[in-house]
């Protein structure tokens, strides 16, 4: 497939990244050339530095015969412009656009959207994508990552385990023998900074962060056998009164359970923006950082502090204050990748990074064969990706055992018409199928070439 990625910052980078590693024909084009150098001399890309936007730019990068343009510089309006030029002049067929701007996404102006009109198949909105991100991790408190497939019905959790897991020492088919009516999977195990797909016989140590997928119903269970315990979160205060601040705050407005959201956000007109969209939420003006702001705001009493402004350093530093002031829960929104490492120094919970979630958004929508969800882990060390097999797969009609799926890929869960279940050995995969796997990035090019489709289903 012939990409042309536009905008070689965090986002485009990962996603040529992505592409080029799954030997795609990647050309990145920004109007940076120290960026666009950097691509070239480390990914397997071409490499085009320009306007995006500019039609001659686009022609040398190759878009007349190019399958896809992904458009996500930081501007909204040159990514819109740059979908409608691939559109008119070259006629692209598939364009996505990242669009940050929320008007721009405003269900009122859906019409301005059209192969007649603004020629963008997929609009790809940062700041909604982290909001629901953030809304996940608030969902299971326990822990560091989490999101949810097969319609709500499976749970991907990210678990740390601590000395007092009861799970310690076991191998992983002892899980299975001994809670057999549980329906958990460990499918992933970062030890000492390398990320694995465990086999039967491997043992957990404390240290150790897992990925699991458990069935909704089952997550509560899951996490008390982890050692995590569950309890409902009542009161959250969220740092950050923009676009992700203010998303996180209508949404649990509009739950029924009756949560008490508080919001601090610095910029006057951001607060009062926030409080005129708001019905039930306090929104305090202030910094974030001030110790008396934050002591007002009940801190100590709170169930988690959501930091969210679009300042890292605020974010981990409001946390652990947060954290010191008596604060159960901590969930730093946190760009920069190599901080991650010193969420669990400075006792941080959990972490969204928006190029993640951005970066898997746009992966749902180019991936090969019928991808209807995909997540991206860690700094791309792995992927979630659920799928429904077709019949032109070469894994429909087989067992699980006869499937020869690489030793990076492990099958969490399978859905059959209105089933959804844990696979067996014996479990036969069939045309209509949703699968939900577990794929380390090594290993996600012969996963996709097993769900494969036929030229004719593009």
């Amino acid at each position: 497939m012939k990409v042309i990625i536009c905008g070689a910052g965090q986002v485009g980078w990962q996603i040529a990244r992505h592409l080029a590693g799954e030997r795609n024909d990647v050309t990145i084009v920004d109007s940076n050339a120290d960026l666009v150098r950097r691509a070239a001399d480390t990914l397997d890309v071409q490499g085009i530095a320009g306007f995006a936007s500019h039609p001659d730019v686009l022609e040398r990068a190759g878009a007349a015969d190019a399958d896809l343009i992904i458009a996500a510089t930081y501007s909204d309006e040159v990514n819109m412009v740059t979908c409608q030029v691939a559109q008119s002049v070259f006629g692209v067929t598939r364009k996505i656009a990242r669009v940050r701007s929320q008007v721009y996404l405003d269900p009122r102006y859906a019409s301005l959207y059209g192969r007649d009109r603004l020629p963008i198949d997929v609009a790809i909105s940062p700041e909604r994508e982290v909001a629901e991100a953030a809304l996940q991790r608030l969902s299971a408190p326990a822990t560091f990552d989490t999101e949810s497939f097969l319609g709500g019905e499976v749970q991907l959790l990210g678990i740390a385990l601590e000395e007092d897991c009861p799970m310690l020492n076991t191998p992983l088919r002892q899980l299975t023998d001994l809670f057999s009516t549980l329906r958990a999977i460990v499918v992933g195990v970062r030890r000492e900074g390398r990320l694995f797909a465990p086999d039967p016989n491997d043992q957990l140590f404390a240290g150790d962060q897992i990925y699991v997928f458990a069935f909704t119903e089952d997550v509560n269970r899951t996490l008390e056998l982890f050692g995590k315990a569950t309890k409902k979160q009542e009161r959250i205060v969220i740092i950050g009164g923009g676009n992700v601040g203010l998303g996180v705050a209508r949404a649990l407005e509009a739950r029924s359970d009756r949560i008490r959201a508080k919001i601090i956000e610095r910029d006057r007109a951001i607060a009062e923006r926030a409080a005129d969209g708001l019905e039930r939420t306090i929104v305090l003006n202030g910094d974030g950082m001030s110790a008396e702001l934050l002591e007002e705001a009940n801190i100590e009493r709170a169930d988690a502090v959501l930091a969210v402004t679009d300042d890292d350093k605020t974010n981990i530093l409001v946390s652990v204050r947060a954290k010191q002031a008596g604060c159960k829960m901590a969930i730093a929104l946190v760009n920069d990748p190599t901080l991650v490492p010193l969420m669990a120094t400075f006792d941080i919970d959990a972490y969204i990074n928006p190029r993640a979630t951005t970066v898997s958004s746009i992966l749902r929508h180019i991936r090969h064969g019928r991808v209807r969800a995909i997540y991206s882990i860690g700094d791309a060390e792995a992927e979630v990706i659920e799928a429904q097999v077709l019949g032109t797969s070469p894994i429909a009609g087989k067992t699980v055992r006869d499937i020869d799926f690489p030793e990076g890929a492990l099958l969490g869960a399978v859905r059959k018409g209105d089933r959804i279940f844990r696979p067996k050995g014996d479990t036969r995969i069939d045309e209509g199928d949703v699968i939900l796997l577990f794929v380390l990035a090594a290993d996600v090019s012969e996963v996709e070439r097993l769900l494969q489709v036929s030229v004719d289903f593009f």
